[in-house]
């Protein structure tokens, strides 16, 4: 049992949670509750150790390199607190896109600059939920292995294709690949996202939560909108894909 919080251990794992930097050169990532750890686990990922407070926890131990300790040491190292009483360090994966090899009727989302874990992570969270292929995220500011993305994800990072690469490698790869583009963007040929061919290959490109898209992506694809009724003219970014997801698998149900 691990009561000190000068224990060598509880230093390192605090300083995996506190420093970004040393956490990526030591490939590896955080996982925090049963739920998200059964899901890594479940799914390949390969465990270094787990940190166990096993007055909080109500899960049968994990197989592996386990270390209990007290609830006050486990509220010091765990990022959301309490969070069910199990953290869990693994080898972070790599992923390449060029090693993804798209079905007939794949459906793909691109998300282009984001910057917020948490937007990421609920994005996963609705591609996986809608059955979406992959998600590519092109030129992006926020580390897939981030906490806060895992949580907000409920750990579908584990189990989702996604990818980083640059925008140009993007859209190489999509048509390349056969592709039907639909960019995000509002003009006076912006048809409904409900008239747009899902059913058949297609990928979804959103911009920034602040910016929209690129310039880059203007003239690259069919412009596309989600219809709204009321007078504000955008949705928060995670909230639009997850419509757009909807409407992806709806048109291959009917």
């Amino acid at each position: 049992m691990i009561e000190s919080f000068q224990n060598e251990k509880i230093k390192y794992v605090t300083r995996l949670i506190t420093d970004n930097r040393f956490r990526k050169k030591e490939s590896i990532f955080i996982v925090e509750g049963q739920q998200e750890n059964e899901r890594a686990l479940q799914l390949g990922f390969d465990s270094q150790e787990f940190f166990v407070a096993q007055d909080i926890f109500s899960g049968d131990l994990p197989i592996g390199k386990v270390h209990l300790v007290t609830a006050k040491i486990y509220e010091k190292i765990a990022y959301r607190g309490t969070s069910e009483g199990i953290i869990g360090i693994f080898k972070t994966k790599e992923s390449n896109l060029q090693d993804f090899e798209p079905a007939e009727n794949s459906a793909v989302i691109v998300v282009e600059g984001i910057e917020k874990p948490g937007n990421l992570g609920a994005i996963l969270r609705s591609c996986e939920a809608f059955g979406v292929d992959a998600l590519i995220v092109t030129d992006t500011k926020v580390d897939f292995y981030n906490p806060n993305v895992i949580r907000s994800s409920v750990g579908c990072l584990f189990g989702m294709n996604i990818f980083s690469c640059s925008n140009e490698e993007t859209y190489h790869f999509l048509k390349e690949n056969g592709y039907q583009i639909y960019t995000t963007i509002m003009d006076q040929q912006s048809e409904n996202i409900q008239n747009r061919k899902l059913k058949e290959k297609s990928a979804i490109v959103f911009g920034t939560e602040h910016s929209g898209l690129t310039d880059f992506w203007i003239g690259k694809g069919k412009n596309t909108i989600i219809p709204m009724a009321g007078s504000i003219d955008s949705l928060n970014l995670s909230n639009a894909v997850a419509i757009s997801c909807f409407e992806i698998l709806r048109q291959k149900l009917t």
